[in-house]
């Protein structure tokens, strides 16, 4: 049979003192060409067969047999006096016929620079393929019987600076072979650094059966490691079940607050589970039984979700397991509604985005200009669909799951003026008050969601280090592919205001007068308008937020600025030569000029924020790489190019203090390109905010 592996003995000719010929048509054939072959090769043919098992064994008559073969073979070599030398080559042989089969492939391959070039590309199987030698080197180095030495190993100090560097990797960066081989030497004196848990479990051979289950037993003694590193065991790099187990251990240290911002992320984690019902999924499940907050957003992400072509089924899954476990729940012990009751109220939010969907349909196909959509939202409020304004049951706001809406108020009902008209709500709230938010169908809300979650992260990491940037994290939910909900903030664009007061001082001016104060204008509101620019300069550097204009930067009354629509990130800009920093003139000017104390203060808090979050930047790509698999655009388009940007962003190669060099530098060149100068660069990005 042809292709098939060669097994037993195999007699091949050698060629003395003549050159050996590679050729198909080769003129040294290491067979005995058909003409030349006798009894004798008859009979070898059949003992090879007879060896492999193919022909039946009879003793008695093999006996005999074998016997007549030998006096055969005598006589042949008398008689013929052969001069040829063979060698007898042995295979393995196996129990079940293997066959062999490899794809086609032109060895010889035309080159593709001329004709006559004598160099030929030739195609090489065995490209990229594991060299047998060093993966044998490989299991000698890591066998059992090292264990014993490896105990006892403890690093030089030169040893130890290696090691350190290698920690100080980023979770994007991948070992090298040395690497690996290294950290696996140390690994039993790495065990009390809980930094190096991700990086061994990285070294580890897991087709290896015992290899794998000596990491495991390490992994378990190891020192507990930050929920940082267990999101980075939750990424596609890691598909053990134990180790991913393991990592969800570590988040049920986090409280709820906590787990809330990481959420988003876990919930496309689930993406790169072996099976639906993993221990992710059950842990994300039962925290979310004992927080609203919880169960509601992981009850949308998991919806959204469900759209997804290649994982619908495992989102479909978590989801089922969600509503069943809430059903089951009882009346809780501080008075709260059992958990019927609660699914219920968290259904009928879906409920309402639908309704929602269809008022925007009708006001869409109402001809004319935004305030005849406006009248139409109205009356339909008031009349068709009046139900909406006082809901027959209290609903959890999608947004803000624990504030408890009973209607809309049509009056203070409205649509914004823009291509997609989305519309502004106004709704009451269980305790008397009201809150708004801005509802779009036909855009997709997921990258904005990632966005603010960042931003609200970012937030919650500057505190931490005592730094209040004033940032505004606005609550963004996604409810569709398509539909999502936005809360509203109060504030005007700063188009808007340079055309309605001229300059950003004389609008803080009116709401915050002081004669005695910087420009005009309160200490404290100078000072938040400050903060907020230097927290949002940074974060929009690091999330290379792009299509940055005067019509997206929004100031509210009080000074804080933010920043809204993210359509483009990591990179991606429509517009040509984007400055670094997305810093606009009025803003320097409002800060009294680019030579004044105040935008001194606005660097330091700069470089200050850049620092406190590049403490950070591990946790901030263990985020974006959870997100590798999500349908977001500018992650989705190429997720390790998108990662490797956010991560240039960090300057990692840097201390703290040349960190902060290159950061005012950074910040200098983009307000040189601001103001009149004669560089063809400095003019490019000026004209990036006309």
């Amino acid at each position: 049979m042809k292709k098939q592996l060669k097994t037993g003995k195999h007699k091949l000719r050698l060629w003395a003192g003549k050159e050996a010929d590679g050729s198909v048509n080769t003129t040294t054939p290491g067979k005995v060409p058909k003409e030349e072959r006798g009894e004798l090769e008859r009979l070898e043919k059949l003992v090879n067969k007879y060896e492999r098992g193919q022909i039946q064994r009879v003793d008695w008559l093999d006996r005999l047999a074998f016997k007549s073969m030998e006096k055969i073979k005598e006589h042949e070599s008398t008689k013929n006096g052969n001069s040829h030398l063979y060698i007898i080559v042995d295979f393995c042989s196996f129990e079940h016929r293997v066959v062999f089969q490899e794809s086609g492939a032109n060895f010889l391959i035309p080159s593709p620079i001329a004709s006559t070039n004598e160099l030929v590309t030739v195609w090489d199987p065995e490209v990229g393929k594991i060299n047998p030698s060093e993966h044998k080197q490989l299991k000698l180095a890591r066998s059992l019987t090292r264990g014993i030495i490896d105990r006892d190993l403890k690093p030089s100090s030169t040893e130890r600076k290696s090691i350190q560097r290698i920690l100080k990797y980023p979770p994007t960066r991948t070992l090298t072979g040395e690497e690996k081989q290294f950290l696996w030497k140390f690994r039993f004196s790495l065990m009390s650094e809980k930094r190096a848990l991700t990086k061994f479990l990285r070294c580890v051979e897991w087709s290896d059966v015992q290899e794998a289950k000596q990491a495991l037993e390490l992994m378990r003694k190891w020192e507990t490691i930050d929920v940082c590193d267990a999101l980075e065991l939750l990424s596609p790099v890691f598909e053990s079940e134990e180790v991913r187990a393991y990592a969800v251990t570590v988040l049920e240290r986090a409280d709820d607050e906590e787990l809330q911002c990481y959420l988003l992320q876990l919930v496309q984690a689930l993406r790169f589970e072996r099976s639906d019902k993993s221990r992710l999924c059950s842990f994300l499940v039962q925290r979310s039984l004992r927080n609203i907050d919880l169960a509601s957003f992981l009850r949308w992400y998991v919806a959204v979700e469900l759209h997804d072509p290649v994982h619908a089924r495992r989102f479909y899954s978590t989801y089922e397991v969600l509503e069943e476990s809430m059903l089951k729940l009882g009346p809780s012990l501080n008075g709260d509604d059992d958990g019927f009751k609660l699914w219920q109220s968290l259904v009928r939010q879906t409920e309402l985005t639908a309704q929602l969907c269809s008022i925007m349909r009708d006001v869409r196909n109402v001809r004319g200009g935004t305030q005849k959509k406006i009248e139409k939202l109205r009356q339909l409020l008031s009349g068709l669909l009046s139900e909406l304004t006082y809901f027959d049951e209290p609903i959890r706001s999608p947004l803000a799951p624990r504030v408890l809406i009973t209607g809309i108020i049509p009056t203070e009902s409205s649509i914004f003026k823009s291509a997609l008209h989305p519309l502004r709500l106004a709704f009451r709230t269980a305790n008397g008050g009201s809150c708004k938010v801005i509802f779009k169908k036909g855009d997709d809300l997921r990258q904005d969601q990632l966005v603010i979650q960042m931003v609200s992260l970012m937030d919650r990491l500057l505190k931490l280090e005592n730094l209040d940037l004033h940032l505004t994290p606005y609550r963004v939910l996604a409810t569709g592919n398509d539909e999502g909900m936005l809360e509203f903030i109060p504030s005007k664009s700063l188009a808007q205001i340079l055309s309605e007061h001229r300059s950003i001082t004389s609008y803080l001016q009116k709401f915050h007068p002081d004669e005695d104060g910087p420009f005009g204008i309160t200490a404290t509101c100078l000072e938040t308008f400050i903060k907020s620019c230097a927290g949002y300069s940074v974060i929009t550097y690091i999330l290379g937020i792009g299509d940055r204009h005067l019509d997206n930067l929004l100031l509210q009354d009080n000074g804080r600025l933010f920043h809204v629509d993210f359509g483009f990130i990591l990179g991606r800009d429509p517009k040509p030569f984007p400055p670094p920093m997305k810093l606009c003139k009025e803003m320097v000017e409002a800060m009294g000029g680019a030579e004044s104390q105040y935008y001194t203060r606005f660097k330091s808090y700069c470089c200050e924020a850049y620092n406190i979050l590049r403490k950070s930047s591990n946790l901030i790509l263990n985020l974006f790489h959870l997100m590798a698999g999500s349908n977001i655009p500018d992650i989705a388009s190429d997720p390790e190019k998108g990662i490797l940007k956010l991560q240039e962003k960090f300057r990692l190669d840097l201390d703290d203090e040349e960190s902060i060099h290159f950061f005012q530098d950074l910040i200098n060149e983009s307000v040189s390109a601001l103001f009149p100068q004669m560089v063809e660069t400095i003019h490019r990005w000026a004209q990036y905010w006309r």
